[in-house]
């Protein structure tokens, strides 16, 4: 099956390395680097971007902030680097990293290089030639949700990810940070966001527990066995990982989850969330607890914050677009998706489903 070895594409426009620069960074940091290099991308993503740089018979993968983002926060490579060196250590899915360069001057931003992971990665479009029956479908759901409650086991202290800790609130925190960050990059008036960020700032709870939280898991971030599609070998994209609440970052999961039945536009789809024998995200939330043993009653609440976080985040990148800091075509039209998600929370508050 290696027809399902996730791919890469040309580099985007505007988005090229400077391949001698880079080149002669990799040869003086990392032993048995040696040639021209040969780049390609990750076409998918729409945050830090991701390349596949091959040298001497090596794969490595490098990623850096996109270009023209204003938020520096969420695009700290010294900070994924630091939390992956010591995660990777304790959790297995978690990729080695090999060298960070805070060196702008180098490729024109701070970036750091990691192993590459082969395997498959389940996005939007179902590949022609795989068959999912409704067996393999409810194992891919459950092996998804049984990872993230293995991440939430760990001791974050012990793995000395400590100092990610700032103390209760986390919940409080994100509400208020959240809709702070929307205000800063908004170009429209959405009624529905407006609404959104009301209701959760009037129902703020306390945090239910403080564990390492990965803040975007979803399908597309994983790495899957090609042989063996219900085996986790990697989990990508730790640019937001914290220590947080464990049922933010659930709710962050199903804020990505579509069900066969949605009939909206979403801002992430995989196919195998809609495939006959698929979990719900109901279904997903109730695995979870019968893993972890945690109250889940509340769960709209965290599933509405994913809905903000989500369109936060894509208000952000439809930001840069808009102001010319990017000429990505794929941009034009994330507005729409950040109307969709306040219709869609909407829609929860008034229904109390999520």
């Amino acid at each position: 099956m290696t027809g399902l070895v996730d791919g890469t594409a040309p580099v985007r426009e505007g988005e090229e390395l400077d391949s001698a620069a880079l080149g002669r960074y990799l040869c003086d940091t990392l032993d048995g680097m040696s040639g021209p290099l040969d780049i390609e991308q990750f076409p998918s993503g729409h945050s830090n971007l991701t390349y596949l740089i091959r040298a001497g018979g090596r794969e490595l993968v490098l990623r850096r902030p996109p270009f023209g983002s204003t938020v520096k926060s969420a695009h700290d490579m010294g900070r994924e680097f630091a939390v992956l060196s010591k995660l990777c250590r304790a959790y297995a899915p978690a990729p080695a990293p090999l060298a960070y360069c805070e060196d702008a001057g180098v490729i024109g931003a701070p970036f750091y290089v990691m192993k590459r992971l082969r395997g498959s990665i389940l996005r939007s479009r179902k590949p022609k030639d795989l068959a999912v029956d409704p067996a393999l479908a409810r194992a891919c759901c459950q092996s998804f949700i049984d990872n993230l409650a293995d991440l939430h086991a760990l001791d974050f202290r012990a793995i000395g990810l400590d100092t990610l800790y700032k103390g209760e609130g986390y919940v409080d925190r994100q509400v208020k940070g959240w809709s702070k960050r929307y205000r800063d990059a908004q170009t429209d008036d959405i009624a529905e966001i407006d609404r959104l960020m009301e209701w959760l700032d009037g129902r703020i709870p306390a945090d239910t527990g403080a564990v390492l939280v990965h803040n975007d898991y979803k399908f597309d971030n994983i790495v899957l066995d090609p042989g063996n599609l219900t085996r986790i070998i990697g989990v990508l994209d730790w640019e937001m990982a914290t220590i947080g609440d464990p049922l933010a970052d659930l709710g962050t999961s199903l804020g990505y989850w579509v069900e066969k039945n949605d009939d909206e536009m979403h801002v992430v789809q995989c196919f195998m969330t809609t495939e006959p024998g698929a979990m719900t995200r109901l279904e997903l939330a109730e695995a979870y607890a019968a893993r972890t043993g945690r109250d889940i009653s509340n769960l709209l609440f965290y599933y509405l914050l994913a809905l903000l976080k989500l369109a936060v985040i894509v208000q952000q990148i439809y930001y840069r677009y808009k102001k010319g800091l990017t000429q990505d075509e794929r941009f034009a039209v994330l507005i729409f998706m950040v109307q969709t998600l306040g219709r869609k929370a909407v829609s929860a508050i008034e229904t109390g489903k999520v």
